[in-house]
């Protein structure tokens, strides 16, 4: 691979990564995420957060668990997703797609 074949692929890698970090709503600063924090009421008069990345949660500890739990396996999810490079299809565990190798006929 050549200095510009490297440079590029470096660039497409620190893209990809950006873009990730932009979507997830930059969740690795902590603090940054905290501070916008906004406090709401639902209709039923339940108190929520509402988060920068579009999430929100109770701010009862015992009905958030719930939604933590799914946001966590959701993450899971995601991390262990194929694909998806430059807006291509993600493909997901238990898809037929996943892990299926080439589909030359001669490297089966």
């Amino acid at each position: 691979m050549g200095r510009t074949a490297a440079l590029i692929v470096a660039a497409l890698v620190a893209a990809h990564a950006l873009a990730e970090d932009a979507a997830r709503g930059g969740e690795n600063r902590a603090g940054e995420n905290q501070a916008a924090e906004i406090q709401a009421t639902t209709a039923a008069g339940e108190k929520v957060r509402l988060m920068p990345n579009g999430r929100w949660e109770y701010v009862d500890q015992k009905k958030a668990e719930p939604q933590r739990k799914a946001q966590a396996e959701e993450a899971e999810r995601e991390h262990s997703a194929q694909g998806g490079w430059l807006g291509g299809r993600k493909i997901y565990p238990g898809d037929p797609d996943y892990n299926r190798g080439s589909l030359n006929p001669n490297r089966r």
